[in-house]
């Protein structure tokens, strides 16, 4: 039976974030015992009445404070450039480029002696947790890349399959063709153009080559998606032993409609979250 496009699109999820997705606290942990023990000295600055003087002192005795500087103003990069009226200044916070001086202008304009000095903050390993924290979330993007793909995983699994033996991560067209003696020349342009799928699933019968994707908002990619699926679809229609899958969801879609419904009517087996919560994979991969 014909399924309905916009009864299958109104179904698509706004997000799909597990609890993981937030924010990598194992990540956030690491990266501050890794400058946990010069953290631990600066401490001593806090609430300091002399802090430029004791500043100075500790540079001399302990060098490698220099290092978790830049993290105390949410920065990476062991290199900061700043431009005042004084000139263009390039820090290295690896090895000291600039004399002590210097590096007291950087701290005092700033504000990280302020931040010291007048007690703001109480402990410097719990203000860089902070700020870790905050610069994770930055991640999310790139955690969020892998979210529908986990996702799709665990259904595969739940349908009975088992990695490395009936289903495989990552496979481009070559390596299909080699692992299960087929022709995909008509996907590959002869053999000029290589093609990765998310998943490959053998089953007695078929080998089903599987992509997957989620986009929570618009985005020039979608269309560009669409379409390059469509013409995927129109190049492996009248193969007998490879068939094209798409698993894909995400309200972005919405602002795309007209391309994902162009891939909809030529592609049989296109299908979103709702339909792998209704157990498709077993329904087609027989």
């Amino acid at each position: 039976m014909k399924r309905d496009f916009n009864n299958w699109l109104a179904q698509f999820r706004k997000s799909i974030a597990d609890y993981q997705y937030y924010i990598d606290f194992g990540k956030v942990f690491t990266n501050v015992d890794f400058i946990k023990v010069e953290l631990n000295i600066m401490n001593s600055l806090i609430g300091s009445k002399n802090i430029e003087i004791e500043f100075d002192k500790l540079v001399t005795s302990y060098p490698n404070i220099l290092k978790c500087i830049p993290i105390l103003i949410a920065k990476r990069e062991m290199d900061i450039e700043v431009l005042d009226e004084d000139g263009s200044f390039c820090y290295n916070f690896r090895i000291m480029n600039y004399d002590i001086e210097q590096y007291k202008v950087f701290m005092r304009k700033t504000g990280i002696f302020n931040l010291l000095e007048n007690r703001i903050i109480g402990s410097l390993v719990d203000y860089v947790t902070g700020v870790e924290t905050g610069l994770d979330s930055n991640g999310r993007k790139n955690r969020g890349g892998h979210l529908m793909e986990n996702l799709v995983e665990a259904f595969i699994k739940k349908a009975g399959f088992k990695k490395d033996s009936t289903y495989f991560k990552e496979m481009y067209i070559h390596e299909i063709e080699n692992k299960f003696s087929i022709d995909l020349s008509s996907i590959s342009n002869q053999g000029k153009a290589e093609k990765r799928f998310d998943f490959v699933v053998k089953t007695p019968s078929m080998v089903y080559g599987i992509e997957t994707n989620f986009y929570g908002s618009s985005g020039s990619k979608l269309n560009e998606t669409a379409r390059s699926y469509k013409t995927i679809t129109l190049e492996t229609k009248d193969l007998t032993d490879f068939t094209f899958v798409w698993f894909t969801d995400g309200q972005g879609w919405n602002s795309a409609r007209n391309n994902l419904e162009e891939t909809f009517d030529v592609l049989e087996h296109i299908y979103n979250i709702n339909d792998l919560e209704n157990g498709i994979i077993n329904k087609i991969m027989v």
